[in-house]
């Protein structure tokens, strides 16, 4: 059932700190009789290929993986796949397989991270193996994060070193949309528990961009490499990579320079509405936003951050109230307890970040000022899309 000889590849993790390879993740391939290589991940997913064949094929391939890697730079790590499925076999007690053959084939555990996949399978024992893991000095991967089962209670419970996204997920966030901050509040949990992120599947620029944008630690994909029998040089990517960042670098220098613009715009509009603000706010005295496309909405709060105006909005060509808001308090939101901090002191022009408006399902931005002496607030929200 299992035809051909089973071999590893290697695919690289491109450091994103030095743009050198830091380590390769091992993926099984079957060499043909006509000398093709061929996935062994059909094998793993057809429920009619038995239990044991499987076992015994994983362990030829890290065998394989394994013996080969005296062949790499020796600050290279090697990346092993390990099922809980096959975890939950173990016999109480029992040495661990895969420890036995790092013994085996004369590798330090320091250079192994073994991926712990499938956690919607799941087993009892999986901590204490993991422990086990870590107590030989290896360290350990969440594989797939993200996708299919909730997965923090098994972060909190193996307290790994790495995660590495989930392909799809970190692939459809690349694009924008929903997911894209999914993904990012992932990496910001990663970073908060001390994990480094792998970005897996990165084949295009804009994925790497993304990549880099989450703060992942390490990118792998078809973008460098795909899985090869050899290795690659150490700086093999090293200044593909360079030129990749750099151009990174730039576009959020120019997206740097644009926000800059908006702000000046912003301190302009502002300087604009402050004398209407506080001549009485009449909406026929109020001017068409002429050279503002972005502007969504004009209204004001106290200085604790009760609305006290109706809003604002330019729809179809001229100024509607809606006042559905009046004596709704906003303090409690991150862009505004940020504005209540730093605009009283210094009354200068508070810009929010990007947040999703719960009410438009917009991404806007909020620029504020204190008017009147600081008794008020005058607020613009602004249409992030439209930037």
């Amino acid at each position: 059932m299992i035809d051909g000889q089973p071999l590893a590849c290697f695919q690289p993790f491109i450091d994103t700190a030095t743009g050198l390879i830091a380590g390769v993740e091992a993926l099984g391939r079957l060499r043909q009789a006509d000398g093709q290589l061929l996935s062994v991940g059909p094998l793993f997913a057809d429920p009619k290929v038995p239990g044991t064949a499987l076992r015994r094929l994983d362990r030829q391939i890290r065998d394989d993986a394994l013996r080969r890697l005296h062949e790499a730079p020796a600050d290279w790590f090697l990346s092993l796949n390990i099922s809980p499925r096959w975890i939950g076999r173990l016999r109480p007690n029992q040495q661990l397989p895969s420890l036995k053959q790092l013994q085996q084939c004369g590798v330090p555990a320091e250079r192994v991270v073994f991926e712990i996949t499938e956690l919607g399978g799941g087993s009892l024992r999986l901590p204490d193996v993991v422990a086990r893991y870590r107590e030989a000095g290896a360290r350990i991967a969440i594989d797939d994060f993200g996708a299919g089962y909730s997965q923090l209670d098994r972060v909190l419970a193996l307290q790994p070193d790495i995660l590495k996204l989930d392909m799809r997920l970190f692939q459809a966030a690349a694009r924008g949309g929903p997911s894209s901050e999914v993904v990012k509040a992932l990496a910001q949990m990663a970073e908060k528990t001390g994990c480094w992120i792998i970005a897996e599947g990165v084949e295009t620029e804009a994925e790497l961009n993304f990549a880099l944008e989450c703060g992942a630690r390490y990118v792998q994909g078809y973008l460098f490499a795909k899985a090869e029998l050899e290795f690659f040089a150490a700086d093999a990517f090293v200044a593909r990579f360079a030129a990749l960042r750099d151009r990174y670098v730039q576009q959020k220098l120019a997206e740097r320079a644009r926000l800059m613009s908006v702000r000046q715009q912003l301190a302009e509009l502002m300087g604009s509405l402050k004398p209407w603000a506080e001549q009485g706010a009449v909406r026929e005295l109020l001017p068409a936003p002429k050279g503002y496309p972005w502007l969504l909405r004009i209204y004001q709060c106290d200085r604790n951050g009760t609305q006290i105006s109706a809003n604002l909005d330019w729809r179809d060509d001229r100024w509607q109230e809606d006042d559905r808001y009046l004596g709704h308090n906003w303090s409690w939101r991150p862009y505004f307890y940020q504005l209540l901090a730093e605009g009283w002191d210094e009354r200068r022009l508070i810009l929010s970040s990007t947040y999703r408006d719960a009410t438009s399902n917009q991404y806007c931005l909020t620029a504020g000022q204190f008017i009147d002496n600081g008794k008020r607030l005058l607020l613009v929200d602004i249409d992030a899309a439209g930037l």
